[in-house]
């Protein structure tokens, strides 16, 4: 049971900065961004590259550049060439595959079995002992959920909300929605990046096809901690939905894979499940209650 709850958190801490970015890009700016497969991708790709070479922590910060790249040609396409939001996140995630493929030297994975991590180092140093994947993880995406409730605190983050709830209004206050939008998905998508370069280096490899459904899985855990987390409209409770809502999802995966209540083959199908029952909670249960009171009413009359 600790190990389950140690793998639980230690990777609903990494997966938790992509409920981090989708915090941003679908709750903040109100876009779907359908970029996060594909820059989930290119973090792990250029985070692995660079820890091969023996710049683990190079890795991350490059990816975080990789991924912030990937956020403002979307940002782009939509804002400046009036491509819809989704088309613009599908057209970058589709030429994000080859780009991949050409960072991973046209491989379709790449293995770092014989390279140093974050995580090995950190625990070589004698830093964090033999919990280092757990308690490095952990740092960065409370570093990074800090980072970001400061951010949406400051001028340009309150305009980047602003943007979001009303576009209109923000470009007759003088401040170009457009430039909102690009700077909102750059860091939406570094985030995602982040996230990519500390699953592909803590798992010792990156597939190409590993993002596939990571945005919806992202977005589950977002709603998850959402529906625990707040009842009412808190930006500081916002953000740290994610993280919870990203160790409970994490915790409910491992706890199906040990217990083999569920057969592994059918893992992608407990998958979907999780999901629409996570975001179709609020919905049903608002109706329940809606129901709930309208028969007290009528039982009054």
């Amino acid at each position: 049971m600790v190990y389950i709850l140690q793998t639980a958190m230690k990777l609903g801490c990494i997966y938790a900065l992509v409920s981090l970015a989708l915090f941003m890009s679908f709750r903040i700016l109100k876009i779907a961004d359908m970029t996060t497969d594909g820059c989930f991708i290119l973090g792990g790709a250029v985070s692995v590259v660079f820890a091969l070479t023996g710049h683990p922590f190079v890795g991350l910060i490059l990816a975080m550049l990789a991924g912030s790249s990937a956020g403002l040609i979307t940002a782009v396409l939509q804002t400046r060439m009036g491509v819809p939001s989704i088309l613009a996140g599908i057209i970058t995630n589709t030429g994000l595959y080859t780009i991949n493929l050409m960072v991973m030297g046209f491989s379709s994975n790449l293995s770092l079995l014989k390279g140093e991590t974050v995580f090995s180092v950190s625990q070589k140093m004698g830093i964090f002992g033999k919990n280092a994947d757990l308690i490095v993880s952990a740092v960065i995406v409370i570093v990074a959920m800090i980072l970001l409730r400061l951010f949406l605190s400051t001028r340009l983050g309150l305009s980047i909300r602003a943007t979001g709830d009303n576009p209109d209004m923000v470009s007759a206050s003088s401040i170009n929605p457009g430039r909102m939008v690009m700077i909102g998905l750059a860091v939406s998508n570094a985030l995602t990046a982040l996230s990519g370069a500390l699953a592909a280096q803590m798992q010792r490899s990156i597939d190409i096809n590993a993002g596939t459904g990571i945005v919806v899985i992202g977005l589950a855990c977002l709603i998850i901690g959402e529906t625990l987390l707040c009842r009412k409209r808190n930006m500081t409770l916002n953000i740290a939905a994610c993280l919870v809502g990203s160790i409970i999802y994490r915790m409910i995966y491992a706890l199906i894979l040990k217990t083999h209540v569920i057969p592994i083959e059918c893992l992608k199908l407990m998958t979907a499940v999780i999901v629409a029952t996570a975001i179709s909670f609020p919905t049903v249960s608002a109706s329940i209650s809606y129901r709930n009171k309208a028969r007290k009413e009528m039982k009054k009359c």
